[in-house]
């Protein structure tokens, strides 16, 4: 049997209820997207992206969440899956290397209210996305960036909420698959420049709507290259399609406290700590040395990033704005923080180099070390991992303590309070708080 339908035989299978540990799981990755979400709903990416979707995607009663407006099936999956990604503070899994969350979740939401589906449905579907998406991105013999494996995610979990056939699914998954976007720009293969920050970012959003497309079109007699995945050259296929729903990785994602890529956090944090625990004056630096693995040296990493979502993808910078502006700076990231004459002048001051020590972890580990040089001293930190962890993975209260200060700037105190409300709801075993909450609950930019 072809992997895909062995994939959608399992979506369509997975009836069971969730164990208590998984649904607190699905619930804490609803909390830490939503999250994520409402703090970049003032972002550049998503402003253009909701302007596009209502010139092309504007009929339906979906909500595009925080904006009051609505949109169909795709434009909805669009807007939402681009918001949650537009700041870099969505979740990410390690063994995929990338962030199933952002195009899951957004996905299987929609679906939920486009279905009536209940709470026990919706979480479910969260878990088998993840279950699938994280299951071929991890497959894959080579680096390849979210968007050319979330998709599969994105199909199983509509696929489950919709009770599409397997036959159908099948097809769905390997429509998906040839149809993602081709984020070989970033992939691997003959190798590209530095990998730069963009709206794009991965594909996530874009890739969602093709996933969605493909539920769509393969209920409707389309059909896909059924052997998609079935190449070795391509996939580690052992183990690819068995034990599913043993796997729980939905466990075991990060979770972000940093709006800027996964590779800055380890730099960031070990540069926090030696901050503080030294009271060294940023103005006195003369050198910062990151010792680093050979993932965070893919990034454009420019002492003067071009824009925005580029200041993400510059370790330099991310550390001259922390150091400056102190460590909220970047929880979340706003639009004041760019083209700064000051951020630039410490970043120019900071030197990237591979310790083989650090990259022989990597993937399985993010670490980094952080030496700072000042008035005559050398300050050296730990090899320090980033915070949020699967390994120490954070709590609820520190996941609402996250969407509190991520949104400060764009929701006032009550409205806060109001999400909060409504994703305590959701652990409680109701959702309708929170889809309420979702197309009422206004969020302006300051």
């Amino acid at each position: 049997m072809e992997t895909v339908r062995r994939l959608a035989s399992y979506i369509a299978a997975t009836r069971r209820p969730l164990t208590p540990e998984l649904r607190e799981a699905a619930c804490r990755s609803v909390l830490d997207l939503v999250a994520a979400a409402a703090a970049g709903i003032g972002a550049p990416g998503p402003r253009a992206v909701r302007q596009a979707a209502r010139a092309t995607m504007a009929d339906g009663a979906l909500p595009v969440w925080f904006t009051g407006q609505s949109s169909g099936l795709t434009g909805a999956i669009w807007c939402n899956a681009s918001a949650a990604a537009a700041l870099d503070l969505d979740d990410g899994h390690r063994i995929a290397r990338g962030h199933p969350g952002a195009a899951i979740i957004p996905a299987a939401f929609a679906a939920a209210q486009e279905t009536a589906a209940t709470t026990d449905e919706l979480l479910q579907a969260i878990v088998v996305g993840y279950e699938v998406g994280v299951a071929v991105g991890a497959a894959r013999r080579f680096y390849a960036n979210t968007g050319m494996w979330s998709g599969y995610g994105v199909v199983a979990a509509l696929g489950f909420l919709r009770h599409t056939p397997a036959e159908q699914l099948a097809h769905a998954l390997a429509i998906s698959g040839m149809s993602a976007p081709n984020q070989l720009y970033a992939g691997a293969g003959p190798a590209f420049r530095a990998q730069e920050g963009s709206d794009v970012k991965e594909g996530i959003a874009w890739s969602s709507v093709t996933a969605a497309h493909a539920v769509l079109l393969a209920e409707a007699g389309h059909t896909g290259p059924l052997t998609l995945l079935d190449n070795h050259e391509h996939f580690r296929l052992e183990g690819l399609a068995d034990g599913f729903g043993r796997q729980h990785y939905i466990m075991r994602n990060y979770m972000k406290f940093l709006a800027c890529c996964r590779h800055v956090h380890a730099p960031a944090d070990a540069f926090l700590g030696l901050l503080a625990e030294n009271r060294i004056d940023p103005r006195r630096i003369d050198s910062i040395d990151v010792a680093t693995y050979s993932g965070a040296l893919r990034l454009a990493n420019r002492p003067r990033p071009q824009g925005f979502t580029d200041i993400q993808f510059s370790i330099p910078y991310c550390l001259g704005l922390i150091a400056i502006d102190g460590p909220e700076a970047l929880l979340p990231l706003t639009e004041a923080a760019v083209d700064r004459p000051d951020i630039v002048a410490l970043a120019e001051k900071v030197s990237l180099h591979l310790d083989p020590e650090l990259d022989a972890r990597f993937p399985a580990e993010t670490l980094s070390r952080v030496t700072i040089r000042a008035e005559g001293r050398a300050f050296v930190s730990p090899v320090t991992a980033p915070r949020g962890e699967a390994s120490d993975p954070p709590s609820w209260a520190d996941l609402e303590d996250k969407l509190e200060r991520a949104c400060r700037f764009v929701a006032a105190p009550a409205q806060r309070h109001d999400v909060i409300a409504a994703l305590r709801r959701l652990r409680e075993g109701d959702h309708a708080p929170l889809l309420q909450a979702l197309a009422t609950v206004r969020l302006t930019p300051a």
